[in-house]
């Protein structure tokens, strides 16, 4: 389209408009370039209802010159010579707005299009292309469904080059449903039009309906041209056809078509993108001449098959090799997953800093890329100002925003992200369900997550799988694993995940046997266990204290599938190892692991060392978390070695602890209980008495602590100073969040009902032994869930068998 205007009769009449032009074929599929530095006049992009500069008369020249003007990119004195003129007629202002186009300033033509019908000039069939393919430059979707409704009353919906805009807009915009509604009411139908709706599947990331399309192409006997080509390339790429593109690139050749940059760069993505590096290098090596689409290409092909080093060593080859060659924000774009993978935030600062110097800002795509890389490098303030001052957001960068802030703990800011995005006009996806149900599972309870899911219903993602598995998730995470259970056996399609992730739900509600008997029932239909599945299977075995099972499971994943045991799994042997309180063992097989330990193995050693009052391996396993790095990851470690110093009343060594804390800026994880009880979520912190029903929550506490024969005084004491026992009474484990949620949930639930309560820290051994004698007095089941596992109470008995 951006070659609408190029040629024309200087000698038609400028107030007709029956041009004698079409607009130019098929320039809607490219990516737009970024935006240009936008017009310092107030005038380029605001309209006064008087002009205060001199006028001069709309003559033919002058149009000639602003035409001229626009041609050559030149828009800064395009739009000054437009403001001088007093009557721009329609063909004036599609001038205009098609330089804006061409420029990459989508929402100043937007702003100029409607400009113009408030100074009472009607656009024409010419004027919609333009527009149409301005919003979906900024995927204004809303205001793309707009014009296209003032198309049709203006009764240009037959014209050809506007539907075939219309079809992109709607490609672009995720809407391909209805490009190919609108594709099937075109009477006349050309090689553009069918070109558009196999960009549109492409872009829609659908390789294969792609590919039949242009089998329905070549059937109605339109031959596929270069934009074809192109098109069924990046299918092949989609859906990883190394085959079928190899072919497609045959006939490219056997029918003449010149191998511009357009063909060699879609050669390189649809050989990187199948995973075919040496192909692409061996490629790219053999173009003579190469320019900056063709380089961008292959940094992109090196940075999707891990080569990261490779695709900055390319970059700087590009800058060596051509003075002439500078990086663009595609460039960037394509660098980025290269730092996420080095983890180098160093360089992702530096891409950053490029960008704003080459004002690479206003592009889109970049802007969401850096938002997600900051997230993923645990830079989450930077990627709050990137998101925050992006001047037009779409669906990908919420979901961006949204991932980041679920990936850095802040499932809060999450999830109130997810509850503004109506007011940006964004609808949620699959994607933006899969990344904010990760931030219910965190802080969710029952009822919130069945809101949720209703939510999914209604707009039709339910069927998914990846949606699927994250509600397996959540709603075992909420402890509500019947529901759980009821998803996982409706599924229409079940894949590795939901296997993986229903064995791990099942497993951190003690089901151990349950799970050993989905693992068998797995492996009976054809899924083949990976890495995560026998994380999932021996924590089962570590929390149900399936001791045989899991050196049998161990073993397992070298003999049979030839996998080799991660941290994770080490750690999870190590949990067994630990509960038969089997030390020596447990040392050897530290010594001989071929992975350096990390606070995950010596963390489940030290909690071993505690649950069997072994002080000298608890010593042992803090020296060693205490010389690792991240420190912050390793707040918990902190606490438990000094409650094991405690109850051994050793208190100078507690007093060391805290000290280092102190000094390396650790503060201990403040404990919340969360229940929900009619329809409300309820926190409570330890001595909390802020609730309206606090009153009634300690009289009931008080009851049931004299009813259990607990006196709270006396909990846990071992050796303790004189002094000491002042700070023991204030610090009594009775008041404890966990119990306070406890008496709360008992009083506001209907009787047989269960007390669910979430807990962000483990469960206090005071509070689990009281927990299961109020569940024997009370007749309640109750069910705490801390950050290990889910705690069943009934009947005097825990479903984790005393040991977590």
């Amino acid at each position: 389209m951006a070659k609408v205007l190029l040629n024309f009769n200087l000698h038609i009449d400028l107030t007709s408009s029956q041009y004698p032009i079409s607009p130019a074929k098929n320039k809607a599929s490219r990516k737009p370039e970024p935006r240009i530095k936008r017009h310092n006049s107030s005038s380029s992009t605001t309209f006064r209802n008087k002009r205060n500069i001199q006028k001069v008369e709309d003559s033919i020249s002058s149009v000639n010159t602003l035409l001229s003007y626009v041609n050559s990119g030149s828009l800064e004195p395009a739009l000054q010579l437009f403001d001088t003129m007093t009557k721009p007629n329609t063909f004036v202002w599609n001038v205009i707005i098609r330089g804006l186009v061409d420029s990459g300033m989508f929402l100043e033509a937007i702003e100029f299009y409607y400009q113009m019908q408030i100074e009472g000039i009607k656009p024409d069939n010419f004027t919609f292309p333009f527009v149409i393919k301005a919003c979906a430059g900024v995927f204004r979707l809303n205001e793309g469904r707009n014009v296209h409704s003032t198309v049709i009353k203006l009764g240009f919906d037959v014209d050809i080059y506007v539907c075939n805009a219309l079809i992109m807009m709607y490609a672009k915009c995720g809407c391909i449903e209805d490009a190919e509604k609108l594709f099937g009411c075109m009477s006349v139908k050309d090689l553009v039009s069918w070109n558009s709706m196999i960009s549109g599947y492409v872009l829609s990331g659908d390789g294969l309906s792609s590919l039949n399309w242009i089998k329905k192409m070549q059937k109605s006997g339109l031959k596929p041209d270069k934009f074809s080509y192109v098109s069924v390339l990046g299918a092949c790429a989609i859906e990883q056809y190394l085959s079928t593109g190899k072919e497609i690139f045959c006939q490219v050749l056997r029918n003449g078509l010149e191998l511009d940059s357009m063909i060699q760069s879609s050669v390189i993505n649809m050989f990187g993108k199948c995973n075919e590096v040496d192909y692409a290098e061996s490629f790219f090596n053999g173009i003579e001449k190469k320019n900056l689409v063709v380089w961008n290409a292959m940094i992109g092909a090196y940075a999707l098959n891990d080569k990261s080093f490779e695709s900055f060593a390319c970059l700087e080859k590009m800058r060596n090799e051509d003075d002439d060659v500078a990086p663009d924000a595609i460039t960037l774009i394509n660098l980025l997953p290269s730092v996420l993978r080095l983890g180098d935030l160093l360089r992702g600062k530096a891409i950053h800093g490029y960008a704003i110097r080459k004002g690479y800002l206003c592009h889109l795509t970049l802007e969401t890329a850096l938002v997600d890389m900051y997230g993923k490098c645990g830079s989450l303030k930077l990627a709050e100002c990137v998101f925050f001052h992006m001047k037009d957001k779409n669906l990908v960068s919420w979901n961006a925003m949204i991932s980041a802030y679920v990936q850095n703990l802040k499932n809060i800011k999450a999830i109130t992200s997810f509850r503004n995005l109506p007011k940006d006009r964004c609808v949620p996806d699959e994607m933006t369900f899969t990344s904010v149900l990760a931030a219910y599972t965190e802080v969710a309870l029952p009822k919130e997550g069945k809101q949720i899911h209703c939510h999914i219903i209604k707009s039709g993602f339910s069927f998914i799988t990846s949606v699927s598995n994250a509600l397996i998730h959540m709603y075992a995470k909420c402890g509500d694993l019947e529901s759980a259970k009821k998803i996982f056996d409706t599924m229409l399609f079940k894949d590795i995940i939901s296997w993986n992730t229903i064995i791990m739900g099942s497993a951190i509600h003690g089901l151990g046997s349950y799970c050993l008997t989905l693992f068998d029932e797995m492996r009976n239909k054809g899924y083949k266990p990976n890495e995560s599945t026998f994380v999932s299977i021996l924590s089962a075995c570590s929390i149900s204290g399936f001791v045989d099972q899991g050196w049998k499971y161990f073993d397992l994943m070298k003999s049979d599938y030839s996998l080799d045991p991660g941290i994770e799994h080490y750690g999870c042997m190590l949990d067994l190892l630990g509960r038969e309180g089997n030390f020596d063992l447990a040392k050897s097989f530290i010594e001989k692991m071929p992975l350096k330990p990390n606070a995950r193995i010596w963390g489940s050693l030290l909690a071993a060392s505690r649950h069997h009052k072994n002080i000298e391996f608890a010593e042992m396993a803090a020296k060693n978390i205490f010389s690792l790095d991240n420190d912050d990851n390793n707040i918990g470690c902190y606490v438990l070695l000094s409650n094991i110093y405690a109850e051994f009343g050793r208190w100078d060594d507690v007093e060391r602890v805290r000290r280092l804390m102190k000094k390396r800026g650790l503060v201990k994880t403040t404990g919340i209980s969360v229940v929900e009880c009619n329809g409300k979520v309820y926190r409570f912190k330890n001595y909390d008495k802020l609730h309206k029903e606090s009153n009634v929550t300690y009289t009931v506490l008080d009851i049931l602590t004299r009813k259990i024969g607990e006196d709270g005084y006396f909990c846990g004491l071992t050796k303790f100073k004189p002094l000491d026992l002042v700070k023991t009474r204030l610090n009594s484990p009775v008041c404890h969040s966990v119990r306070l949620a406890i008496c709360f949930g008992l009083i506001s639930t209907s009787i047989g009902e269960p007390v669910v309560i979430r807990k962000n820290v483990r469960i206090c051994e005071d509070c689990h032994i009281a927990a299961k004698m109020v569940s024997r007095v009370t007749g309640r089941e109750i069910v705490v869930g801390d950050s290990k596992m889910y705690h069943r109470f009934k009947d005097g008995q825990c479903s984790c068998g005393d040991y977590w």
